[in-house]
């Protein structure tokens, strides 16, 4: 039997991203309503040892890139003890971590022992008041978190920048001046219709970044550029600067033909798209005692539910659920 995981159009999937929590300690208006409460019950959540089984399966398997993602992973206790023992298992290569950066100040020694490799770090604003106004949370607090994770060495660190048209499509040059100074690595991302708060952003403030980046080429020389643990950005150079910066466009310009990865919720349900609905659902089957084949199995059978593409198109999609219960 042939050892990697084939979905039915013939793309290998060799990277897993796991949720750890759908909390988070911030409140962007686009991914989770201020009032929102609906979190899973913690008796649901996967341990640390189903979460390393799943993740051993998923290597075995010929999986080699892991991502730890959330709502914000580090609201969560003990996650650099979970990188640890995910960092040791045999074929995974390139662990990483998606953060907001409000907790990361106390926490970026500890992941960088872990294992931890890389950084991405949301931040759609570099003014304080209209941050809030985003995300609810404090500016300085963030930037103390990344300047942490500099001093403790993680390179690459990518800096994430939701563009909203009306919102800060006007700091995208600040963000582009802010990564040089601080050797960041940045990416831009489209608003995506994924809950309502995200279908509303996505109606009110969606901009193509196809707009972003002819403007930018207005200002800087962008050459064609790649980037270590690229995913789905295409990446361009500024000039000899050595800057990198990323545009991740799942509407004007989709990615699905190149997808090379699922998504393990909180919850242990395996997301195959993160713009459909088709999952497994992995928890009962771990606490039912399956055997390591038999899950093995489970995960090349779930691969047959991955479909072609996702519905993103001019913001159009049925997908109800928040975000943060997918593990972004």
């Amino acid at each position: 039997m042939d050892k990697g995981l084939v979905d039915p159009f013939g793309r290998t999937i060799s990277y897993l991203r796991v949720s750890v929590t759908d909390r988070c300690d911030l409140r962007c208006f686009y991914c989770m309503p201020e009032a929102f409460n609906n979190y899973e019950v913690p008796d649901n959540w996967l341990t640390f040892a189903e979460i390393e089984r799943v993740v051993n399966a998923f290597s075995a398997l010929g999986v080699s890139r892991v991502r730890l993602t959330g709502g914000e992973p580090l609201v969560r206790q003990g996650v650099p003890e979970l990188a640890g023992r995910l960092s040791a298992i045999a074929g995974i290569n390139d662990l990483s971590l998606s953060t907001n950066a409000n907790r990361l100040a106390r926490e970026a020694q500890a992941l960088k022992q872990a294992g931890v490799k890389r950084l991405n770090v949301s931040l759609d604003s570099l003014q304080a008041k209209r941050f809030q106004l985003i995300s609810k949370g404090k500016l300085e607090k963030v930037m103390a978190g990344l300047m942490a994770a500099r001093e403790a060495g993680f390179r690459p660190i990518k800096i994430n920048m939701v563009v909203m048209q009306g919102i800060n499509d006007d700091e995208v040059l600040d963000m582009v001046e802010f990564c040089l100074t601080h050797g960041f690595t940045l990416r831009f991302i489209e608003t995506m219709p994924v809950g309502h708060t995200g279908r509303n952003a996505c109606d009110s403030h969606y901009i193509s970044l196809q707009t972003v980046k002819a403007q930018l080429a207005e200002h800087y020389n962008l050459l064609p550029s790649i980037v270590d643990g690229g995913g789905p950005a295409q990446y361009f150079t500024i000039g000899d600067t050595g800057l990198k910066i990323g545009f991740i466009t799942p509407i004007s310009q989709h990615f699905c033909a190149t997808c090379n990865r699922v998504r393990l919720g909180v919850d242990g349900r395996l997301y195959l798209c993160l713009g459909h609905e088709n999952s497994v659902a992995l928890r009962p089957l771990l606490r039912a005692g399956i055997s390591d084949e038999a899950l093995q199995m489970t995960l090349r059978k779930a691969l047959w539910l991955k479909p072609r593409e996702h519905t993103f198109n001019d913001c159009n999609t049925q997908v109800l659920r928040f975000m943060s219960m997918t593990g972004g």
